[in-house]
């Protein structure tokens, strides 16, 4: 990007940079330095990953002073109105370099470079400083905004802070909290100060209705001589003691891209096409959600009960927490797909370790040590999770170890768990559902009024269920296990599926046996009876749900969650809390839905050059939103602006898993599914 993006102050924050360590904790802000989120800082630490996090550093207003004239590089926004400083102006051009994002500033005839990266597995942020070319040395000079507060804005601000030199840097400690900052730039003075800088403006959450101002430290300046051809690194570190600034850090960085981008092209199917380049972009994406999960029932920090490292997915940034629906629909992209199957294992073992009454959780809130089980979904996914780990493996020491889990999961079913979740005897289709309780992925709530509750047999559930089923038989006959019940059971969920056609529609009912019968609203979620491995529709009918969607519900980015037709219908998502609540699951895209869209169009039209076109506006949107990863959620009314958040680990996942289907379509040694 360069000035033309880098320039004008409202499309460069539209454009937002996304650094992580793989313990939860992350760096982010736009590509203007200016703060318009909350949740924008450079040291965002995790202190129990990979959830309980704190924002820390926030940003560094850097100065250059060269030739006599002093050029500004950060920029900020005051509720004032004003901007000051303006430092984007400065921006010649901005990029990322792999998952590394750098900035080059022009200042009269010297360039200075900027990179910033986390250290893996640690709460540590670099910010290197490169003079890419000077006639004379810069002087430069960065005063430390820091905090530690939640990273949720609540108002508070962590006042007053304690700040005292340490090992060339300074150590910062705020009131009532026990962990300290250490901050350093390599090779400058460092003076402690403790000023609070008020009216921080947030245009990004004054569009959400939330917090919309922020309150902040300078707690040091660091000041430097920067020669021709010389690069400083800042380090910012969580933790008590001090860190040193480690001249490998960023080779480091640089060598886990390129074994992830390695690992990725070893996978895929020989004699396919070459990849453009915006995949191998999300693969470096698909990295940043996967985390270490400390919290594993009877094991140590990081550890499962087994023993072996805990790990889960972060359902999106900034603001999301691990989740079990999500981390299983993304699973086979983020993992599978990337060649980085090494990581699957270890996933679908830690959730083992949270199922409680036949469900997995739902999410794992920030702030608390039980995980909440209000999904109907998730556990299903589980099953579909598995299958694919194992079928891309063959790991059946995995398979034996989780099978009496998902036997627990299936007689839950069966016999009746939390929210009124149990198999209908008279039909053997699955029901669930409770006055005020959201257990779908089409889970908005406002207040105690569920948007969408859909209260009944949903048919994504029921296509989830069939297919947990048939996976249970392929599970039971690969471990010499008895196989019969779930036979038994799958033929019955299979017939009774035909119920689900809605004749006069030619498609789907989106729910059976609700509280006011069937729901008819066209909606995405029959587009899972065609594109899960085992449909329990007829060819004829898989067509007519492709073509049904593909009318109403396709856009260049996803689906539409409902089509525009009906009465309930919501084009754009903004507003407050309530107001975008109300309009999440009623029109908005979902871009995670480009997935299932393309396997059931892989599986009834056989055309993958046609599929891919489907997939290929992705390639643009990842230079407009989270930069190199792909929005949570679009406006269903063109232009489908982004919403939500900036990296969702499902949109990512899935258009990896697409990406791979249309692939091996493509390969002469691989046929489509």
């Amino acid at each position: 990007m360069g000035r033309e993006i880098c320039g004008d102050l409202g499309i460069a924050e539209e454009r937002e940079w996304l650094v992580t360590n793989g313990i939860g904790g992350y760096g982010s802000g736009t590509v203007a330095g200016s703060l318009t989120r909350g949740y924008h800082g450079l040291l965002v630490a995790a202190l129990r990953p990979p959830v309980d996090r704190r924002l820390m550093l926030v940003k560094l207003d850097e100065t250059v002073t060269y030739r006599g004239a002093a050029w500004d590089l950060a920029t900020n926004r005051w509720a004032s109105g004003a901007v000051a400083p303006g430092g984007f102006v400065n921006i010649e051009h901005f990029a990322l370099d792999g998952s590394i994002p750098c900035w080059r500033y022009a200042c009269a005839d010297a360039l200075l470079e900027k990179r910033i990266w986390m250290e893996h597995g640690q709460n540590t942020t670099y910010i290197a400083y490169t003079a890419l070319r000077a006639r004379e040395p810069l002087r430069f000079t960065a005063r430390a905004i820091a905090n530690n507060r939640v990273f949720h804005n609540t108002g508070t601000v962590a006042w007053p802070a304690g700040v005292s030199a340490a090992s060339g840097g300074v150590r910062v400690v705020t009131a009532g909290d026990a962990l300290p900052l250490f901050l350093k730039l390599e090779g400058s003075a460092a003076t402690p100060a403790t000023e609070l800088y008020r009216g921080f403006a947030l245009p990004a959450e004054t569009a959400r209705g939330l917090l919309d101002r922020d309150d902040h430290i300078h707690v040091a300046t660091f000041e430097t001589t920067l020669l021709p051809g010389e690069t400083v690194v800042f380090l910012a570190a969580a933790g008590d003691g001090t860190t040193a600034v480690e001249p490998e850090a960023l080779a480091r960085r640089r060598a886990r891209d390129r074994a992830l981008l390695s690992a990725w092209s070893g996978a895929r199917p020989s004699g396919a096409a070459a990849a453009p380049g915006w995949v191998a972009q999300l693969v470096l994406a698909a990295d940043q959600f996967v985390v270490d999960r400390a919290q594993s029932p009877g094991g140590s920090p990081g550890k499962s009960p087994g023993g072996s490292p805990g790990k889960s997915i972060i359902a999106g940034y900034p603001w999301f927490e691990d989740w079990g629906r999500d981390t299983m629909i993304s699973l086979p992209g983020l993992a599978l797909s990337t060649g980085q199957a090494s990581i699957a294992a270890p996933i679908l073992r830690t959730f083992a370790a949270f199922v409680d009454q036949g469900m997995l959780p739902n999410r794992f809130p920030d702030g608390a040590t039980v995980p909440e089980y209000n999904t109907m979904d998730a556990t299903l996914w589980y099953f579909q999770a598995i299958r694919a780990c194992h079928e891309a493996t063959g790991d059946d020491g995995l398979l034996r170890d989780l099978f009496p889990v998902l036997q627990d999961i299936i007689d839950w079913h069966i016999k009746g768990t939390r929210y009124g979740i149990h198999v209908d005897p008279g039909d053997g289709l699955l029901r669930g559902g409770q006055e005020g309780v959201q257990l779908t992925w089409m889970d908005a709530k406002v207040g105690d009024r569920v948007i969408t509750p859909r209260i009944g047999k949903p048919v994504e559930i029921n296509a989830l269920w069939y297919n947990a089923l048939r996976a249970m038989v392929a599970f039971a006959a690969r471990l010499g296990e008895p196989a019969e019940p779930y036979q038994g059971m799958a033929a019955r969920a299979l017939a009774s599926f035909d119920r689900f056609w809605n004749a006069a529609a030619d498609y789907c009912y989106d729910v059976l046996d609700g509280p006011s019968g069937a729901e008819a609203a066209l909606r995405p979620n029959q587009l899972f009876a065609v594109s899960l491995p085992e449909s329990p529709l007829s060819p004829e009918r898989q067509r007519a749900v492709v073509d049904a969607c593909a009318r109403a519900l396709l856009t260049s980015h996803g689906l539409r969650s409902l089509a525009p037709s009906e009465p309930a219908y919501q084009g754009v998502c903004v507003g407050d809390q309530e107001r975008r609540d109300a309009s999440y699951h009623q029109g908005t895209v979902w871009a995670w839905l480009i997935g299932p869209f393309i396997e059931a169009h892989l599986r009834v039209y056989r055309d993958p050059d046609a599929a891919r076109r489907l997939l290929a506006p992705m390639g643009d949107h990842i230079n407009a939103a989270g930069l190199g990863s792909i929005s949570e959620i679009f406006d269903g009314d063109a232009p489908f602006v982004p919403r939500g958040c900036i990296a969702q680990a499902w949109s990512v996942g899935e258009a990896l898993r697409a990406f791979t289907l249309l692939d091996q379509a493509a390969s002469p040694v691989q046929a489509p599914a």
